[in-house]
């Protein structure tokens, strides 16, 4: 047969002997880190460290260049899913997304 009907087959007896109580299932265990808050200042570096100008950082973010402009200002403050993203930022692991494309290096 194929490569995914022995896969499949085989997970399928393992979930058999899961249930019979033979075999003992394996679990992965996430634990999630609180949202980072960032400062006008944090924010602005991180941008500038990977490159973006703040039309990019926007368009990054999915929000206006205006709300860019008042983060790094400290007028308004990024909370939630922003953070995260922003934290995608800050660890270099942005570039794994499926929604970046790499187009050049210069």
């Amino acid at each position: 047969m194929s490569k995914f009907f022995d896969d499949l087959m085989t997970g399928l007896n393992e979930a058999v002997e899961v249930e019979r109580g033979n075999l003992e299932t394996r679990k992965t265990v996430y634990e999630i880190q609180p949202v980072k808050k960032y400062t006008n200042t944090q924010i602005k570096h991180i941008r500038t460290s990977v490159g973006m100008t703040q039309v990019l950082f926007a368009d990054y973010m999915g929000v206006s260049t205006k709300t860019v402009e008042a983060w790094e200002k400290g007028t308004n403050h990024p909370t939630g899913t922003a953070c995260r993203l922003i934290s995608l930022l800050e660890n270099k692991t942005f570039s794994s997304l499926p929604f970046i494309r790499k187009m050049a290096v210069l």
